[in-house]
C-alpha cells in the first residue's frame, strides 16, 4: 500500500526547490559582484610590485613582493628616507622600487664612500656596502633623486637621472610575500638637511 501526496503538496514543493534555486544564484551573482567591486576598490588604493634583482638588499630581496600605498602622497610629498615605486623615467612601462635620497632643491654628493645632503652626511645604517662612485647633483622642482640600498649594484638617479614626482606610483609599506619574510617595509628617518 502506497502512500500518495496530495497534489498541492507536490506543486507548493516545486514552487519551493525553483524559489530556493533563484536564492542561490542571486546570492552567487551578489557574492561574485562583491568580490569584483572589492578588487577594484582595494586595486585603485593599493599596488602590488615584485622586487626583480639586488638593487635595494638588504632592504628587499629578490623574487619578494610588495604592498604599495598608492594615496601616501596624496596630500604630502615623498619623503627622504622613503622606499618608493615608481615608473622608470627612461621606459614608462617598467616599474622600479628605490629609496628617497634628495627632494627637490637638494643637492646631493657622493664622494668618498658617503652620501652627503646639502652639507649634511647620511648615517645609512640600511645600505649593502658604501658607494664606489662619485657625483654631485642638484634635485630639480618636481622631481626626486633616488638610489637603491645596494649601492653599488643599483642602477638608478646616480647613472639615469632624476625622477619625475609625476612617474611616483606610492609608498612602499609591506613585504607580503613569501610568507616567512612578511614585515612592515623599513623606511630610514633620514635627517633634515633643509637646503
Amino acid at each position: 500500500m502506497s502512500i500518495l501526496e496530495p497534489e498541492s503538496d507536490i506543486a507548493a514543493s516545486s514552487e519551493t526547490e525553483k524559489e530556493n534555486g533563484w536564492q542561490f544564484l542571486f546570492d552567487v551573482l551578489e557574492t561574485i559582484l562583491l568580490a569584483v567591486v572589492l578588487y577594484f576598490a582595494i586595486d585603485a588604493i593599493t599596488g602590488r610590485v615584485r622586487v626583480d634583482g639586488y638593487s635595494m638588499h638588504p632592504t628587499l630581496e629578490d623574487g619578494e613582493f610588495v604592498l604599495v600605498n598608492r594615496l601616501a602622497y596624496l596630500k604630502t610629498p615623498p619623503q627622504r628616507g622613503d622606499i618608493i615605486v615608481f615608473h622608470y623615467p627612461l621606459h614608462p612601462e617598467e616599474r622600479y622600487i628605490k629609496r628617497v635620497i634628495g627632494v627637490p632643491g637638494d643637492e646631493v654628493i657622493i664622494e668618498k664612500g658617503r652620501v652627503t645632503v646639502n652639507g649634511v652626511p647620511l648615517e645609512e645604517p640600511y645600505i649593502a656596502a658604501s658607494p664606489r662612485y662619485s657625483g654631485v647633483w642638484a634635485v630639480p622642482e618636481n622631481a626626486l633623486f633616488v638610489l637603491g640600498d645596494n649601492r653599488n649594484d643599483s642602477a638608478d638617479s646616480h647613472t639615469w637621472g632624476f625622477v619625475p614626482m609625476e612617474n611616483v606610483i606610492g609608498k612602499a609599506v609591506l613585504i607580503y610575500w613569501p610568507p616567512q619574510q612578511w614585515s612592515f617595509v623599513y623606511h630610514a628617518a633620514v635627517q633634515s638637511a633643509a637646503p
